[in-house]
């Protein structure tokens, strides 16, 4: 072990790597290094001084080379997921556009409560030679720049503007993204003088060492207080949200449902926490839910919320639930628990579970209650059998899900974001092994897709490259990004890509129809600009990126395609077009609040607008 007054020499971004290459993490027993490795685009900004670095650490920083940053970052996220935030990858970009493309995947980051480290270029801290390329001038303060609008969409923020700051800014970041109330993305911005000035850093500064993710103990008032509202419960109700995942809670949580005989719901992100044949698995919860969930928890009087944030599509923007049920939030992060004048506890759901599980002692559920809750479930699992079903329509997102989720393996990971898949998979997915499902809906972006995807692949590789990553995204997310296609031929991160082809945004189509407009610039044949109507050859754009893929007509070419995707050994690609119109999931849905027009001379909107304000009575306001 190194002496404090052992030193040695490097630059800032050495030093960065270096100790980044010593942290470790114990997984199950089992030591791994925390960085999994980075993504990076060089430019002026980072490729003299951290690529250089890089450069001396590829064995144990793995370093990917990006087409797009937001991509990056959103592959950085889903690796973060599929390691259930235990592990995480670092961003590096150049100064300016560079970094300011890694702006939607931070905020990406920052909603779902991911890590993610990103090592920017900045400006010189010097302004020797100020103006710089790409540099942002704000007359009135020059410390100002681009790189400052990350403090918006990041959990821990620092510009380095001497070497040694980072013996106290790393370990902060890598705490920050390690805690699990206040996960998510860390911003360095790292000026482009400062990365290849030098210091005598203490040699025990990169020390190996081991982490661990603290789990905190609630506190046992609020124990003692939850399971006496819960004890009084006629109609309890659980919500199993994504940080039952990151708790790895899934056993307890199984095991205080099975104790108790409450039903339990899932939220978009808490999607895979229990097996869909589970008895006590009522289903999707909320505007994507499903009926058999939403009809219980619109009548239940306790609910116990377990590692959700609950955000609107979960509460029906907050209609979905009695006015008044009575709440129990338990969560590592106090201001999720406390949501909504919850009765709290804070503190890590598996450790939260067990105790509240002592505390209740022999209480169970009534049992006609529970019985109601599996016959509303039996109910939505016929609804989804003949949703999926081939031939009960035009082709629909829903058939190709079916297909899907009958011929995968049960550990297949699947990947889906934004616009009408995610509603689709959430409510027709049946769940076949835990912690399988990656639905962003978060910040449900488009474009995650297949870049997250890749980054899901690369963390499958690493723990089961047996399986396959199975994206589904329409043709809309696919046309805002799809350069990752060519990333996971170029590393050999194989992935099975759906590309469902409707025209053009037809879930917003969708919105725009329910909420009394007319069709308009959402799918493509009703965009008046739109003067040369063309399709999309995605087999072709496919295969351009060295990707197999094939063009398929109907749902039951596309099982004989999925089987040919799975006998393969590289990034395939099929696509289908779907009925923009039809066949969407009509079931399963609460009311969701979205902006209407208050006055218009159109009849339709002004008849959408009294149907959306109708509802309103039921939505709890805070309390």
């Amino acid at each position: 072990m190194a002496s404090n007054s052992d030193t040695i020499t490097l630059t800032t971004a050495q030093a960065i790597v270096r100790y980044l290459s010593a942290q470790f993490i114990e997984i199950d027993g089992e030591k791994a290094r925390l960085c999994g490795g980075g993504f990076g685009i060089f430019g002026h900004g980072n490729v003299t001084c951290l690529g250089e670095a890089f450069y001396d650490y590829q064995d144990e920083l793995p370093l990917y080379r990006g087409q797009n940053e937001q991509g990056m970052g959103f592959a950085a996220a889903a690796y973060a997921k599929a390691q259930l935030r235990r592990r995480f990858m670092f961003c590096s970009a150049s100064a300016g556009p560079g970094t300011a493309n890694l702006l939607t995947a931070s905020a990406l980051a920052h909603a779902n409560r991911l890590p993610m480290l990103m090592l920017c270029g900045d400006t010189f801290i010097t302004r020797l030679p100020d103006p710089v390329l790409q540099q942002l001038e704000h007359f009135g303060d020059p410390t100002f720049g681009v790189n400052d609008a990350f403090k918006a969409v990041t959990r821990f923020w620092d510009r380095i503007t001497h070497p040694a700051q980072i013996i106290q800014s790393l370990p902060a970041a890598i705490n920050t993204m390690l805690d699990p109330a206040d996960c998510g993305p860390a911003f360095l911005g790292l000026p482009q003088d400062v990365q290849g000035w030098t210091y005598d850093y203490p040699l025990s500064f990169f020390e190996e060492r081991t982490h661990r993710i603290r789990r905190q103990s609630a506190d046992v008032e609020e124990i003692t207080e939850a399971a006496a509202v819960l004890a009084g419960a006629k109609r309890p109700m659980i919500i199993a949200g994504g940080g039952v995942q990151y708790s790895g809670a899934v056993a307890e949580l199984t095991a205080f449902a099975e104790a108790t005989g409450i039903p339990v719901v899932e939220t978009i992100a808490g999607r895979a926490n229990l097996l869909d044949t589970h008895p006590l698995n009522i289903g999707p919860l909320g505007v994507t839910g499903s009926n058999s969930a939403n009809a219980i928890a619109e009548k239940a009087d306790v609910i116990l919320s377990v590692g959700s944030r609950l955000q609107d599509f979960t509460t029906g923007s907050w209609t979905a639930f009695s006015q008044d049920a009575k709440i129990i939030g338990l969560n590592a992060a106090r201001h999720d628990a406390a949501k909504h004048m919850s009765a709290t506890i804070v503190g890590d759901a598996k450790l939260g579970l067990s105790a509240l599980q002592g505390a209740l002692g022999e209480y169970t559920s009534p049992d006609v209650w529970t019985k109601e809750a599996q016959s509303e479930r039996a109910k939505w699992v016929s609804y989804v059998e003949d949703n999926t079903r081939l031939g009960n329509g035009p082709s629909s997102y829903a058939q190709a899900i079916g297909i899907v989720n009958a011929m995968c393996d049960p550990r297949d990971r699947v990947v889906a974001a934004a616009g009408g898949l995610p509603a689709e998979v959430t409510a027709n997915w049946r769940t076949l092994d835990i912690g399988t499902v990656d639905v962003e809906f978060g910040f449900s972006c488009m474009g995650y897709e297949i870049a997250g995807g890749w980054g899901a692949r690369i963390a499958q590789s690493e723990k089961e490259p047996e399986q396959d990553t199975i994206v589904f995204t329409g043709d809309g997310s696919y046309m805002l990004m799809n350069s990752d296609i060519y990333s996971s031929v170029l590393t050999q991160k194989k992935m099975i890509i759906l590309v469902l082809d409707n025209g053009g945004f037809a879930v917003i189509n969708k919105l725009q129809n329910n909420m009394g407009g007319e069709s308009f610039n959402n799918l493509i044949a009703d965009t008046p600009t739109a003067t040369h109507q063309v399709g999309i050859d995605f087999e072709a754009h496919a295969r351009a990126m060295g990707a197999l893929a094939e063009t398929v007509s109907s749902p039951s070419e596309l099982g004989e395609a999925f089987a040919r995707a799975k006998a393969a050994d590289q990034t395939y690609v099929i696509s289908m077009k779907v009925d923009p119109y039809e066949g969407w999931t009509k079931e399963g849905h609460t009311w969701w609040e979205v902006g209407t027009p208050h006055v218009s001379g159109k009849a339709k909107i002004n008849a959408a607008h009294a149907e959306v304000e109708s509802a309103r009575s039921k939505q709890r306001k805070g309390v």
